[in-house]
């Protein structure tokens, strides 16, 4: 028997940006904040869980056991076990889809899924000459060899450090770069993108005003709110801004106010058998009844971030829905002109004939069910944060609404895009 999955609710640190608040914390010390979080918000003080799926995208070697060791510092009892992923930017819904599957087949009644990520914390490596001299003076059996295998042909470009890279490793080019491409094939204005990142901000600037994130937002190192946010943001201001991935060729049109900041921060929820949660007093605020992963082809003319396009009639089928049957659009907000994009497709009959094999498009949504309480833009986007936040935002809004049901889309680096499905009876 498939059991379904509750989404019990989930917490989050504010977000903020990189080298600010959080730039001596890292992702050990952000995972073990929300996680405790979660744990005094469920009073899971000592209780033993299936497990923890907890991922980070970018993280020191130090961090490769992330998730468990965490878990031993958030207040669960230590023999609940913990597993560290990564899939960039669908992370956290990756986990939380890791957990629903669990729960589903029965091998577990509850866990926790979740993500942290920071760009103020990153590893620094030496010149991969000056790796390879570091072993070889480790190899050496005495201090004289050491000390001969150590200045030996050295030169001091050796020492120069490398950062982790924002390219994409096949192409070369970034994911602003390649949105730039992808703006073009779907002729995105850069005032629909501007258009798109004020309603981000303006929308989840009403949304604090209004309390909704109260319970979902824990605050820390003095933050309250996420250092994103621009409620005085005007179209004149976004227009003002100069492209900030294509410089030279007059055409840029994804600004630093129309794309996501680096950011540093970390989400996590409670997933749980309706049983498990009966038994301990809690109500589900909705169920995650469906998902789909897909990837595209970007290497060879695909748009790098189009995979939700993809994933989502095939969950569509699966589920029996059309695009029209929700009530909430969760769509990441890498960047403004991705979201246009992937609008812009499932509208487009070519596209979905031809790339998706649909005998008609999807078709629009309703521009007023579209991220209603703002998204990454004016969030930010901690790459491995960003699905298990939008996954209790979601179900907070199912839960207000008192039913309903919800479609959540990620884009991820490497071509990838992860959907979800949450519904409230």
């Amino acid at each position: 028997m498939i059991k379904r999955i509750a989404v019990l609710g989930g917490v989050r640190i504010p977000f903020c940006r990189n080298n600010t608040a959080y730039a001596d914390v890292g992702n050990f010390g952000m995972a073990v904040k929300t996680l405790g979080a979660l744990v005094e918000r469920f009073d899971l003080h000592g209780v033993e869980l299936g497990e923890v799926a907890f991922g980070a995208v970018i993280k020191l070697a130090a961090d490769w056991n992330l998730a468990r060791e965490a878990t031993l510092s958030s207040g669960l009892a230590p023999t609940t076990p913990g597993i560290t992923t990564a899939r960039a930017c669908g992370t956290s819904l990756d986990n939380a889809i890791i957990i629903a599957n669990k729960i589903a087949a029965g091998q577990i009644e509850a866990g926790i899924a979740g993500g942290s990520d920071t760009t103020s914390d990153v590893p620094i490596v030496y010149s991969r000459a000056m790796q390879q001299r570091l072993l070889a003076v480790n190899r050496a059996k005495s201090t004289g060899d050491k000390l001969k295998t150590a200045v030996q042909g050295f030169s001091l470009g050796e020492l120069k450090p490398s950062f982790p890279g924002v390219a994409e490793p096949r192409t070369g080019m970034s994911m602003g770069e390649h949105c730039e491409l992808m703006a073009r094939e779907w002729k995105v204005t850069r005032q629909e993108q501007d258009e798109l990142a004020l309603a981000s901000h303006l929308k989840a600037a009403a949304a604090y005003e209004r309390g909704f994130f109260k319970d979902l937002v824990v605050p820390f190192r003095g933050l309250d709110r996420d250092g994103f946010l621009r409620p005085d943001s005007t179209l004149e201001k976004l227009a003002a801004l100069k492209p900030a991935f294509d410089k030279t060729s007059g055409q840029g049109s994804l600004t630093a106010g129309n794309s996501t900041g680096l950011s540093d921060g970390a989400s996590a929820v409670l997933l749980a058998s309706e049983e498990w949660a009966a038994a301990r007093g809690l109500k589900p605020k909705a169920f995650l009844t469906h998902a789909k992963v897909a990837a595209v082809d970007y290497v060879h003319g695909e748009g790098l971030l189009m995979a939700p396009t993809v994933a989502v009639p095939q969950m569509l089928a699966k589920a029996g829905l059309t695009l029209q049957d929700f009530d909430f659009y969760e769509i990441h907000e890498a960047f403004a002109a991705q979201v246009a994009c992937t609008l812009r497709a499932w509208e487009n009959v070519e596209y979905c004939k031809n790339r998706l094999g649909l005998d008609k498009p999807l078709g629009s949504i309703d521009p007023g069910k579209l991220n209603v309480n703002g998204s990454s833009l004016a969030l930010g986007h901690p790459f491995a944060a960003t699905g298990t936040r939008i996954v209790a935002t979601l179900a907070k809004l199912l839960e207000e609404k008192g039913s309903g049901r919800g479609l959540i889309s990620i884009c991820t680096a490497g071509g990838m895009g992860v959907t979800a499905i949450l519904e409230r009876p």
